[in-house]
This record gives structure tokens, C-alpha cells and sequence, in this order.
């Protein structure tokens, strides 16, 4: 009974080998040729003239750099008062209810 079994078996295997055998497909290769004594070095040409004018980029002085500028104590709190006087000189009725 063993050795029908390992019989099978060795059936078995040479017939997927066969199966794996027949399945091979023979593709033609690509041959490259070079030098090797070429610099490897990639250039980039621009195929776009550029436009003319100044370059868009950040302004030298912007709203944000003014936003983000450390603040003078005394300053700021001179034109929170002003503010203020401002408001009720503005709104007369306001300035009564306080």
C-alpha cells in the first residue's frame, strides 16, 4: 500500500513538472547600449520664455508683517483710550447710559 502511495505521488510530481514545463514563454530581451564614460548629468531647459515683469513673491513690507510687529505698551494703551473717547464722542447716547 506504501508504495503505491510514493508511486502516486511521484506520478504526481513529474506531471506538474511537466504542466510548469509547458507554460514557460520565450520573450524576446532588450539590449541597452552605453557609455559609461558620460557625466551623469540632467539639464533642464525651460521650453517657456519667462514673462516679463517683476517676479511675483512677497512684498517687502505686508499687512501681515505689520499685524505681527511687537506693540509699545503706552502706545497701545493711548489708542485703546482714544478709541474709547472716540466711541462716545460718536454715540452721544451711550455715553449717558454710563
Amino acid at each position: 500500500m506504501k508504495k503505491r502511495i510514493v508511486m502516486l505521488g511521484c506520478l504526481a510530481a513529474l506531471t506538474t513538472t511537466a504542466a510548469v514545463a509547458e507554460d514557460r514563454i520565450d520573450l524576446e530581451g532588450t539590449t541597452i547600449t552605453g557609455n559609461r564614460e558620460l557625466p551623469k548629468v540632467l539639464y533642464i531647459v525651460p521650453w517657456k520664455r519667462p514673462q516679463s515683469g517683476e517676479l511675483v513673491g512677497k512684498p517687502v513690507t505686508s499687512l501681515l508683517d505689520e499685524a505681527l510687529a511687537p506693540v509699545d505698551r503706552d502706545v497701545f494703551q493711548r489708542q485703546v483710550e482714544y478709541y474709547g473717547l472716540s466711541r462716545r464722542a460718536a454715540d452721544p447716547a451711550a455715553a449717558a447710559k454710563k
